[in-house]
Formats: structure tokens, sequence, C-alpha cells
């Protein structure tokens, strides 16, 4: 059955505002589970929910103007973007392939960490990690749409394990633990919403699929709902975390492992929630798999392909030796990035695509005229 919904998905040209919106509310979130609650009460403490709330304040602007921008005309951003600046285009292209690639090297490195530390009791062989790159490298051969078509069986991987995890924890949950609300300094919010900016910058992930979207009456609402979704459940879950850890929680790492660790019955039936945690780490990889496989696409669409074998082996392979190698200075590159060159998320995922409102409708209508 799923097959065959692939198939017929896969006859259709670009992405749907369903997928997008999928994507927005069941695979962004995923990222925000592992190291950013920690981080967050690291910074803010019981307030861990204010910079939060700042970065889907920002996040959610920037989507509702490229949704306008979008929806000026029938044709893709992409396409008038091309159109607009000729060969120009190329360059743009190679900015957001070096960028995607600058994108995923935090959740790369998470992602292993995560792996290791939860789903193994010995020490992994230093290959253990390898077959994730090998699926890495088949999905960003796969094109655009790929993304899509997983945005959409994300909602059963994603969904159902996630609120089973919140419910088990709320056991252990005391609310007054995220009281009294705005007791830290405005500085400490500062740091937080700074050092968590490679977690929540969410509309650059959006941007490639929403550049191929044919946009519809009825579109915007149903991606901009679909994000609304992914921000509450994020929220949801970083208050029932602390919740539960309260002054603990910045030493509570791989937060949705650990949430429902608590639960009684597992003194009983043994750690079935890792059952749950499975389903979430499947989502999980998809996620750190997005930028890569964007890379892929940016640098292939100058080249008038959408599939290039040769380019996913090439990102594939470099992500796994930049992850073999690079591994033991995990502390070193999050601050190096998070605390130094944050300001690259800024200028390129959030200021330089808001270039794409000047992409005028009535311009395109004369040129063709």
């Amino acid at each position: 059955m799923i097959m065959n919904y692939l198939q017929t998905t896969s006859q259709n040209d670009g992405v749907h505002a369903r997928q997008i919106a999928f994507f927005s509310a069941f695979l962004l979130p995923t990222y925000k589970l592992l190291e950013a609650p920690s981080l967050l009460a690291r910074y803010a403490k019981g307030d861990l929910l204010l910079p939060a709330l700042f970065h889907f304040f920002l996040q959610t602007g920037l989507l509702l103007l490229l949704l306008y921008a979008s929806s000026r005309s029938e044709k893709t951003l992409l396409s008038r973007m091309e159109e607009r600046l000729g060969k120009w285009s190329v360059a743009v292209y190679i900015v957001y392939a070096l960028f995607f690639l600058f994108y995923a090297v935090l959740p790369l490195l998470d992602l292993e960490k995560f792996v290791y530390a939860i789903f193994y009791d010995t020490s992994p062989t230093l290959f253990s990690f390898a077959f994730f790159f090998i699926l890495c490298g088949f999905v960003c051969t796969k094109g655009i749409k790929c993304m899509g078509r997983i945005a959409d069986l994300s909602l059963f991987l994603f969904l159902l394990p996630f609120l089973l995890l919140l419910l088990m924890s709320l056991v252990e949950a005391d609310a007054s633990n995220l009281l009294p609300f705005f007791e830290r300094p405005l500085s400490d919010t500062g740091k937080a919403f700074t050092y968590t900016t490679p977690h929540f910058s969410d509309v650059v992930l959006i941007l490639p699929l929403l550049g191929n979207l044919r946009y519809q009456k009825g579109d915007g609402k149903k991606i901009t709902l679909g994000y609304a979704t992914g921000s509450l459940l994020t929220l949801l879950f970083l208050g029932v975390f602390y919740a539960v850890y309260s002054t603990v929680a910045p030493r509570e790492h791989y937060a949705f492992a650990k949430i429902a660790q608590y639960f009684p019955a597992l003194t009983i039936v043994g750690r079935v929630d890792l059952i749950l945690v499975y389903a979430l780490c499947i989502v999980l990889f998809f996620y750190t798999v997005s930028p890569l496989l964007f890379s892929a696409y940016c640098i292939a669409k100058p080249l008038k392909t959408h599939r290039k074998t040769l380019v996913a082996f090439c990102i594939a392979l470099g992500a796994f030796l930049f992850v073999l190698f690079c591994n033991k200075y995990y502390n070193r590159i999050y601050e190096l990035i998070a605390g130094k060159l944050f300001v690259i998320f800024y200028l390129i995922a959030d200021l330089l695509p808001l270039s794409l409102l000047f992409l005028s409708k009535r311009k395109e209508q004369k040129n063709n005229a």
C-alpha cells in the first residue's frame, strides 16, 4: 500500500502544500527534542520557553513573508528567481549548497553521539555509523520530491510516539518547576536564544520545498498551520521536560530518549519506551539527511538534472569523513558555530530569502507578454 502511494506521488511534479505542512509539523521539531532542551535550560533555566517563543515568532514571520512572495504568481519561487537573475542564479544555488553543508554539521555530530550513547551497551566499532551515510547517499540521489514523500510518512512515525512519550512523562512532571515566570535576567534569555539558533533556523529548510511549490489558494493556511503545530508540540515538550527534571535539566542530554524513563510500568516491563524512541530516531535520521539532500539539489539544479549520483556520493562520503575525524572536537565545533558563527544563520537563513519578495509579479507579466 505504501509503495503504491509512493509510486503515485512520484508521478506528480514538485511538492504539495500538505507535504510542506507535514515537514514543518513532524520533521522540524525532531532535532529540537535532542540537545536544545538542555541548552535552553542551561542558559535560561525555568524560562526556557521564552527564547524558544522568540525563535518561533521570528521564523513564523519569515515564513509568512515567503508565503506571500510565493502567492504572487502561479510560477514557483525558484523558477521566478532563475528568470530574474539569469546566469547569476547559479551563484545563489552555490551559496545555499555550501550553507546546507554548514547547516548539517551539528545535526550529524548530534545524531552520531545520540545513537552511540542510547543504542549501544558496549563501545561501537569505528564504522558502526557508516550505514547511515549509505542511506544518506541513496536519499540524496532521489531529488527534492523525495523529501515531500518522507514528510507524508513522518506523520505516522512522529505523532503517536511523541504523544505517548509525553503521556508517560507526565507522571513525574511538576508544573511548579516552571514557576515563577520571567525569573531570569533578559540577558540569559538572549544567550539561550543565540546559542540555540542552529536548532531553530527552520524556514531555510522549508525554502527548497516552498521554492518548488506551485502556490494555490489555501496553501498558505495549510503550511502556516503545519509550522504552528510543530512549534506548539516543541513548546509542550520543553515545558514537560523542565517540569520533570527542573534544575538538573541542563545535564540531561538527548531529552526525548530520557523524558519517559521514570514511568512506573517500566520497572516491570522494561524500557519499552525505547520502541517509541526508535520511531522518533527514524524521523531524526530523515531530518539530518534533509540539509544534505538540499545541498545536493542546489548543486544539481544548475546542471539541469534532479538526480546526480556523483554529487550525492561525494556529499555522503564527505559527511562520513567529517564525522569520523571531527566527532571528538564536538564541543569546540559547537562553540564555534553557535557562539561565533551564528550570524551566518541570520544572514543566509533569515535575511537572504527575503530578497524573494522583490520578485515582482507585474514585471513577470511584462516579460511574458
